[in-house]
């Protein structure tokens, strides 16, 4: 059985064939974003320079699955990403980007809290579907971290306090948002 705490090794040989060392077969990048979805994490390293090809070959994954329709960056996102590297804010942007994703991440975990049984949202028809294509993005979007499971039940008073924390938050960045603006 494969020791799931350890990155996955892939090593990329001269002729740029991808080669499982858990498994000792080849690879592909579809099968490495596979990998990745559920929860592995992975490490791409060149077989003769020895040198870490991991953040070249997710840039690649990433723009396959934005070449086929699969979109999830905007445009705009994208060419401030560009510009990102040109300016003297780059230094700030891994940062932000790291910190969002994580608030992105907790309030998706909040928000599959609230979609418990005592919602009335779960009657609705399709709700269901809704949900696992919910899980399925954010599991997308913060690389497998997300659990793929709706987390226990919470008591009707854990689940007012989450939802008054939710409200604090969309509060407070209403508030941020009209001071922006201003």
């Amino acid at each position: 059985m494969a020791n799931t705490s350890q990155p996955l090794l892939i090593k990329r040989y001269a002729s740029r064939r991808l080669y499982n060392t858990e498994t000792s077969d080849y690879v592909t990048l579809e099968d490495i974003a596979t990998f990745i979805r559920d929860g592995r994490e992975v490490q791409i390293v060149d077989l003769k320079s020895g040198d870490d090809l991991t953040r070249q070959y997710l840039l690649q994954i990433i723009a396959e699955h934005e070449s086929r329709g699969e979109s999830v960056l905007p445009v705009d996102v994208l060419t401030n990403l560009v510009r990102s590297y040109t300016s003297q804010s780059m230094s700030v942007v891994p940062q932000f980007l790291a910190q969002s994703f994580e608030m992105l991440q907790s309030g998706q975990s909040k928000m599959m809290e609230n979609m418990g049984s005592m919602n009335p949202l779960t009657q609705m028809p399709g709700f269901e579907a809704m949900k696992a294509q919910q899980e399925a993005f954010m599991k997308a979007m913060t690389g497998g971290m997300m659990p793929s499971s709706t987390p226990p039940a919470a008591s009707s008073s854990e689940k007012e306090e989450g939802l008054d924390d939710i409200k604090a938050e969309l509060a407070a960045l209403q508030e941020k948002l009209s001071k922006l603006a201003k």
